[in-house]
Formats: structure tokens, C-alpha cells, sequence
């Protein structure tokens, strides 16, 4: 799945792009059909969770999104993936 990665106000390291790309990839093993997907990362000035993920993912019909706020990026990515699972599963039963 293509991935555009967005990282606002920083230069985001390959490693942190490709740590999200494989994690985003994990996801397809739920639901095959998806078309692309487009990742958000923002530093916050907000105590100590200050690492905000945007994730927004294109399926056929609908765009399903996540957002999560964590201590660093990885965190966040792991929260927004978990989250999107789940949309991705009750969108798959939906469309079933």
C-alpha cells in the first residue's frame, strides 16, 4: 500500500518512516482491499504525551481515521494502528 508520510514543522527520520509503513502494511492482512493511506506527524507543546499521529486510510466507499497522542511517535503509531484494526474490521463486516 502507497504511504505518504507528512512531518510537520521537523524532518522525520527514515527509520520513523519506515516503522510506520511497516505497520500500516501489518494491516492489510485484515483488510486487503485498501487504497492508500496518508500519515500526519506533528510535535505538540503539551506536557509530556507532546507526539501527535494522524493516520488516514482510503478504502473503496469510505476514508477511515485515527488519531493518537504518546510520549514519541512509535507509541502513537502503535495506538493508531490498533485503532484503525478495529475500523478496519467493523468496516470489513459492514461491507460483507
Amino acid at each position: 500500500m502507497k504511504v505518504q508520510v507528512h512531518s510537520i514543522h521537523f524532518d522525520a527520520d527514515i527509520k520513523l518512516i519506515n516503522f510506520i509503513q511497516k505497520k500500516l502494511d501489518k494491516l492489510e492482512t485484515f483488510y486487503d482491499r485498501m487504497v492508500d493511506g496518508e500519515v500526519f506527524l506533528r510535535l505538540n507543546n503539551e506536557g509530556k504525551e507532546n507526539k501527535t499521529v494522524e493516520i488516514k486510510l482510503r478504502v473503496p466507499g469510505n476514508n477511515l481515521f485515527a488519531v493518537e497522542k504518546a510520549r514519541s511517535f512509535e507509541e502513537a503509531t502503535d495506538l493508531a494502528t490498533d485503532a484503525l484494526r478495529a475500523q478496519l474490521t467493523k468496516f470489513k463486516d459492514k461491507a460483507a
